[in-house]
Formats: C-alpha cells, structure tokens, sequence
C-alpha cells in the first residue's frame, strides 16, 4: 500500500445535480476526514470527562464506596449493552451504504430497524437486569461497604437503557449518514445538563430533595433523555435526511431483510467491545498481584490512556463510516485514498497525543496521585513503556474500519481475539520470569504489533472487497427493480 497523502483525490456530483447533504463521497478526502474525525474525537472527549466530572463529584460529595459502587454498576451497564452497541455499529455501516447510493430510503428503512430491534433488545435486557440487579453484583463480587450503594444506582441506570440506547442509535445513524456535528453539539448538551445536576441531586438543593448515589444515576437520566427529545426535535426542525415522517414510521418495526443483516453483522461487532471488556479485566487481575501501589500507577496510567487512544477510535469511527458511503457508491479506487489518508491523519493525531503525554506526564499524573506519591514514577514507567502502543493500534482500527465498512466483521474479530489472549497473554507468561511486572507493559505493543501485522494481511489479500461488491451489486439491481415498480418504495425527497 502506497504512503503517500490522499487529501488531492476529488470526486464531483453529477452535472446539474447538487450535492447531497452529508455525502462524503464529494471533495477532497483528507479535509473531507479532518473535519468529519474531529467532531467524533471531540464528542468522545466531552462523554469521557463526564465520567470523570462524575466520578469527582461522586467521591467528593458522596465517599469512596460510591465510588466503587459506580464503578461496579458501570462494568456490569457496559457489559449487558455490548450486543446493542454492535447492533447500532452494523446499521451504522448499511446505513453509510446506502447514503453513498443515494437511496436515502434504503437508509431510513435501516435506520428504523436498527432503533426498533435495539429498543426492544434493551428494554427486555433493562427488565432482566432490574429483577436481577442483586444476583449480578453478587456474581461482580461487589464489597459489601459498596452493594447497596451500587444496587440503587444500577436500578436508576436499567431504567434509563431503552432511551439511552435509542439515543445512541440515532447518534451512530447520523454518523453514518455523513453528520458527526449534531451528535457533538447534543453530546455537550448531555455532559452540560449532567455536570449541572450530579452536584444537585445528590446534596438536594433548593427545591430539589438529596438523593445520594440515586441522584448521580438520575441526573444522567435526566441529561440523557433531555438531550434525545432536543436531539430529535432538531432533527426534524432540519429536515435532516434519517427523519422519519408519515408511513416512513413503519420502518421502526423491524423489517426480517434488514434485522437479518443487522444481527448478522452486529453481533461480532458486539463480541469484540466483550472481547475489550474481559481483556481488560484479566490485566486488571495481572497488575493487582504485583501490589497497591501497582495498581494505583495503573489506575492513573489508565485515565491518561483513556484520552489517547481517543484520536485512534475516532479516526476508526470515522473511517467506517466514510468507507461505506465509498462502497455504497461503487467508489473503489477513491475507498483505496481514504485508508491511506486515515492512516495519516491517525499518525499525526495519535503520534502527537502520545508525545505530549510523554512530554507532560508528570503533571498529569499528579493530579490523579498527588505530587508525593511513589506511584507516580511507577506510572510514568508503565506510560513509557507501553503508551505507543496506541500508534500501532491506531493503524490497525483504520485498517479493520475500512474492512467492517465492507461487511467484513468476523476477521477483525478474530484478529483482536488472538492479538489480545494467545499473543498478549502468552507473552506475559513466557517473559514474566525475566522482565517481571514489565512483561505486562510490553504485552501491549507486543499484540498491538501482531495484531498491525494480521490486519494488514487481511486488508491486501482477503477477498473482502470482492464480497463488497457483489453484495452491493445485488442491493443496487433490487432497488432499480423496486424504483421501476408502480407499487415499488418511495425514495422522499431529502
């Protein structure tokens, strides 16, 4: 694969036709990425200090088991919403598919779907969860001076999960239709609502009553739900191309061909976020054995990771989403120019994160340790050894994005399973006896390597593309079809 930047590729509409409002096909590639990965990071950024903000507030105003407790909720919240995650991530991809055809009503029929299946996914996984909230913080091992605490809060939290989930799934669909800018802007409006009401409802304040740990998870009930009602009222107030008006609200009962290719796609796009999840897990149990101050140099190490590797998802978020509207498209050469151009922009924006987290690591970790403490050198010791890990996976997620744009989502699956257990875990185990605690720090960029190494191999001679377009091929030959039937589709004006 060539290395050379890719922002000098143009692709025109057709004469006398405008261009479609969020198409990504049009223009140069590299602006084109620049200004679509940005919102994406940005929105990235604000949810993560959220949880930071919250986190403050909860320690500071509440104590160290609530701490715990949100915590323990959280992991059990992301566990139990990883299937709809890669249900909302497959409909992402058709829905950038058929953006770049121009069957924009292709896009809203699985876009109906995508919100009408997870909302029932969620509501029955939220009613599972509610009933069973106790047997799941036994089983997490949840300290008792935490449990009731993260009991009340979890409770909270199910009952929010249907229209958080819907949220999400709107937000993934605009991606994918070519918006990242209106999930920013209501991003921000959910972190502004939520930073205001944690402090609120957890201490009472004027006529509001104190909650405690309930007021934390009802405060981001409130941000979440606040912002999908505004969300939806600017979408149609903008008449933004995923609306759904009429007979068009059909679409929302989920539709067999649509949930077939949804399911299908989705849940190893779901395995992998689970996939993520235990691997951490086990790394977790690793570095506990080697001490409290250990542990407490990962912890911070890993808040600093947390927005470093930032740049790599978004770039990869944006990525997918681009490369599917160049497949939809019919555009092969160009889906070519914009991995290249991904992968430049990913070096540049990921290379400089980590360099400035190297060059400032020591105030940054203070804040988190305090300046006396002995695990900050600890930290700045695991950060060097192991935060430019995240270039190489950076390159990896442009590689395996452009792939899952294509339909192609078990191999990246396969390669993250064996880049992060036979070959992360294999190393830690063969080099322990010689590099001690080290053989855990080195593990990353070891499997972030062989991991680089299989996804390109795959990218070049896998016969993905090949499946791609025979897949839209056929879609392109249905819709023709469907276009020239009296009773066929309606494509709405957009």
């Amino acid at each position: 694969m060539s290395t050379t930047p890719a922002d000098q590729d143009k692709t025109a509409p057709a004469p006398g036709k405008p261009p479609m409002r969020g198409n990504l096909t049009e223009g140069a590639i590299m602006p084109t990425l620049v200004a679509f990965s940005v919102p994406t990071l940005l929105s990235s950024a604000l949810q993560s200090l959220n949880g930071t903000i919250n986190s403050i507030w909860v320690g500071r105003l509440i104590g160290e088991e609530a701490l715990a407790a949100t915590a323990n909720a959280n992991m059990i919240m992301f566990l139990m919403s990883a299937a709809a995650f890669g249900l909302g991530m497959a409909g992402t991809v058709k829905i950038g598919q058929r953006f770049g055809a121009h069957n924009v009503d292709g896009a809203r029929r699985t876009f109906g779907t995508a919100v009408g299946f997870s909302f029932l996914v969620m509501t029955t996984i939220a009613a599972i969860g509610f009933v069973f909230t106790a047997p799941l913080l036994d089983l997490l091992g949840t300290p008792g001076d935490a449990w009731q605490l993260a009991f009340d809060y979890l409770r909270m939290l199910f009952v929010s999960m249907p229209i958080v989930m819907a949220s999400i799934i709107l937000q993934m669909g605009l991606r994918g239709a070519g918006d990242a800018k209106t999930p920013l802007i209501f991003m921000g409006v959910t972190v502004a609502l939520d930073i205001v009401f944690n402090p609120i409802l957890i201490t009472g304040w004027g006529p509001f009553p104190a909650l405690g740990i309930t007021g934390s998870a009802l405060a981001m009930v409130i941000a979440a739900v606040t912002s999908f009602l505004l969300m939806l009222i600017y979408v149609y107030a903008k008449d933004l191309p995923l609306r759904l008006r009429g007979a068009e609200l059909a679409y929302l009962k989920p539709d067999s061909q649509e949930l077939r290719y949804i399911v299908t796609k989705g849940i190893p796009m779901g395995a992998q976020m689970l996939l993520m999840s235990a691997a951490g897990l086990i790394i977790v149990t690793l570095v506990n054995s080697e001490g409290t101050m250990m542990t407490a140099a990962y912890g911070a190490a890993m808040q600093l990771f947390t927005y470093i590797q930032m740049p790599a998802m978004a770039i990869g978020g944006a990525i997918s989403a681009m490369a599917a509207q160049y497949i939809g498209a019919g555009k092969w050469e160009g889906l070519e120019k914009v991995t290249r151009a991904g992968l430049w922009v990913q070096f540049a924006m990921t290379g400089t994160a980590t360099a400035l987290l190297l060059l400032f690591d020591r105030p940054a970790l203070v804040l988190f340790l305090g300046p006396d403490s002995p695990a900050v050198d600890l930290a700045r010791h695991i950060q060097f050894l192991a935060s430019w890990n995240f270039v190489i996976f950076g390159v990896t997620m442009v590689l395996t994005a452009t792939m899952r744009a294509g339909g192609a989502v078990w191999v990246p699956l396969i390669i993250l399973a064996i880049a992060l257990y036979p070959v992360r875990l294999g190393f830690y185990w063969l080099t322990y006896d010689w590099l001690g605690s080290d053989a855990i720090w080195w593990s990353f960029p070891v499997s972030a390597f062989v991991a680089l190494l299989m996804a390109w191999w795959a990218y070049a001679k896998l016969p993905w593309r090949e499946h791609a377009k025979a897949e839209t091929a056929r879609e392109a030959q249905e819709q023709v079809q469907a276009d020239g039937m009296p009773t066929g589709r309606f494509k709405p004006d957009m």
